[in-house]
């Protein structure tokens, strides 16, 4: 029996689905799964954009007390951090009502958190847009999802699959206890898989990054860096994943060396030709 729960916050769509759901929890009917979605090992789709729980532990909070714990999480990161509310405190930065030396400790923890990833990368990653405008969604969603994992650990949850915008970070194992398989959508052909990889406990975080869903949005370097239009990367937490995705788009081959050489990663990308760079870690299309 499984339990499926949706939500849609700060612009990205968050769905909890349970593979042992309990008396009482929602049960909307299956969703069609797409391409480079999580996929459950050998067993066929599940749920798009799911985040799957199996088995609970002994004692554990049903999973609809983990999506709205989850909801909170995501609403509050998106009072505080979006640009396209005008209350936000990054709004107000950016309009002038408001000093980042005056922003509250999450906001200035945050910033230092992108800094640090600024240096980490050589640059490649930034909070700064080109037109100066301190922007930290490079490290909110992902830290969002960082803290929606912490939260259903606490509450016994074993077994599970967040997916948020296409991020992916996984817990345990898929139901029938096979490993939590990530596809990876080709930017040139939407209704083809390039490949899938295994979300595993030491890598258990997948995040990609380009330009074929939303367009050109990611600044790169100043020399102009043309060398992927997406890349994957697989790590051990979302935070590293999604951000050294976003740098590899922006700084190009060399960026892409300096992941692989400096952090435990699996990186996959994608060439504007449709030719791809590839770690070993990633496996042909299912």
């Amino acid at each position: 029996m499984t339990a499926a729960m949706t939500l849609q916050t700060m612009g990205t769509v968050v769905s909890l689905t349970s593979g042992d759901a309990r008396p009482g929890d929602a049960r909307p009917g299956d969703a069609e799964a797409e391409p480079g979605q999580v996929w459950p090992g050998e067993s066929g789709p599940v749920e798009a954009g799911p985040a799957g729980t199996g088995p609970l532990e002994p004692g554990a909070r049903s999973p609809a007390a983990g999506l709205r714990g989850i909801e909170e999480i995501f609403t509050a990161a998106d009072r505080t951090f979006s640009l396209y509310r005008v209350d936000s405190e990054l709004s107000r930065i950016a309009a002038g009502t408001l000093s980042l030396a005056d922003s509250s400790p999450a906001v200035k923890e945050m910033y230092a958190l992108a800094l640090e990833w600024r240096t980490a990368t050589e640059g490649a990653f930034s909070p700064h847009r080109p037109d100066a405008v301190v922007d930290l969604s490079g490290v909110v969603k992902a830290w969002a999802m960082a803290a929606a994992g912490d939260l259903l650990v606490s509450l016994g949850l074993r077994n599970w699959c967040l997916n948020a915008g296409g991020d992916v970070l996984c817990c345990g194992t898929a139901p029938g206890g096979v490993p939590w398989s990530v596809g990876i959508v080709d930017p040139l052909e939407r209704t083809s898989l390039l490949g899938s990889i295994d979300a595993s406990a030491e890598r258990p975080a997948v995040a990609t990054s380009g330009n074929a869903e939303r367009g050109e949005h990611i600044w790169r370097r100043p020399s102009g860096s043309r060398d992927f239009v997406q890349v994957t990367v697989r790590a051990p937490d979302i935070i590293t994943a999604d951000v050294l995705a976003t740098a590899i788009i922006a700084g190009g081959r060399p960026s892409l060396d300096h992941a692989t050489d400096s952090w435990p990663v699996d990186v996959l990308a994608v060439r504007p030709d449709g030719s791809l760079l590839a770690t070993p870690g990633f496996t042909s299309p299912r």
